[in-house]
């Protein structure tokens, strides 16, 4: 099997049939320290194409340069993607690369109500990932993980007590106690303590980092000293939200991040005016027919990105746009969803050119 091609061997065989830069400099929010995005479109040699090498998407090592295979790129601008559709729309002064026979995919005729819902839909991925991280900033995990130990409690007349500060007052290790299951409940169990170091009990957790309590062969005669309650469902909801956490902390953008705390109003900005972006694309689209990538206001869009904003007001203004859109999307002269058969003969005419 032929291995995949690399950018700039697609490059050498003038294998690439569309080029852009794109994101914030297509945008025309780019800043200074703002990076160089691209996208493309490539075919394959047809030997590759029609064979067992043929590949879909090939990018660089940071993924800011990531190019789709002509007929991927197809399937996903049948399918309304937004990346994809701001790339055919791309500015200008931004297209780098543009094959004559390119000029089949017209982007007036590719945008749709489905479009519309593509673009709202992705917008409040934003929001949701937003107010994702809202969470994480305001509530931030110890990086040191809890036990199941740190979940179990003893009950004390009508409260309970957590199970690790009622082993300290009695200066009790937790490997010397045997836990009982008691029938007919849902995670509670009788503890008995033996002073013995010996102790054939296996301890309330048989290792460190056990995901169960130990059950021990309790000997006749034994004095009951607790009843233990082991709280399963918040031990299980704290294990998925310090896997997120930290795989957070590991992927976080430091340098966006510290931007984030500078604005002092606790979510990733960047998130937010990408909302913004995406839903005033979508009002645009249904009001003009048109898709304009480079947008019109930057200061405004700036300003959401610099943390100007607090929350609830871009959720909220999020939310009238949406309202809008939904009130449009009823009478707005748009086709329903891209013609698919007129993309799938637009991609064999232009396949049947390149390999003729």
């Amino acid at each position: 099997m032929k291995r995949h091609m690399t950018i700039n061997e697609l490059k050498e065989q003038n294998l690439v049939l569309f080029e852009a830069v794109v994101g914030s400099k297509a945008y025309g929010l780019d800043a200074a320290a703002s990076d160089t995005d691209i996208k493309g479109v490539y075919y394959l040699p047809k030997a590759q194409f029609f064979g067992i090498g043929y590949m879909e998407q090939v990018s660089n090592e940071s993924n800011d340069e990531v190019y789709y295979e002509l007929g991927r790129y197809v399937e996903l601008l049948s399918r309304s993607n937004p990346n994809m559709l701001e790339l055919l729309a791309s500015p200008e002064n931004c297209i780098l690369i543009k094959h004559p026979l390119m000029a089949a995919f017209q982007i007036d005729q590719l945008l749709s109500k489905e479009t519309v819902n593509s673009f709202s839909q992705y917008a409040m991925v934003q929001i949701r990932k937003a107010k994702g991280l809202n969470k994480k900033i305001n509530n931030p995990m110890a990086l040191e993980r809890k036990d199941l130990l740190d979940f179990c409690y003893i009950l004390d007349g009508n409260s309970t007590i957590p199970c690790n500060e009622w082993l300290r007052a009695r200066k009790i290790d937790q490997s010397q106690c045997g836990l009982a299951k008691i029938n007919h409940t849902k995670g509670m169990y009788a503890l008995f303590y033996s002073h013995s170091k010996s102790s054939i009990y296996k301890g309330i957790l048989a290792k460190p980092g056990s995901q169960e309590v130990s059950c021990s062969s309790i000997p006749k005669g034994e004095d009951l000293k607790a009843y233990l309650f082991v709280n399963h469902e918040a031990y299980s909801m704290y294990c998925k939200s310090y896997r997120e956490y930290v795989e957070w902390v590991n992927k976080r953008n430091e340098t966006r991040f510290s931007s984030t705390l500078a604005h002092g109003q606790g979510y990733d900005a960047k998130n937010m005016m990408h909302t913004m972006r995406l839903l005033e694309v979508s009002k645009e689209i249904l009001l003009t027919g048109k898709l304009q990538v480079r947008r019109p206001n930057r200061s405004y869009l700036l300003d959401v990105k610099s943390g100007k904003y607090a929350y609830a007001e871009l959720v909220q203004r999020a939310e009238d746009i949406l309202h809008e859109i939904d009130f449009l999307l009823h009478s707005a002269y748009l086709q329903n969803s891209p013609d698919v058969a007129q993309l799938e003969d637009q991609l064999i005419r232009i396949r049947t050119a390149l390999y003729s």
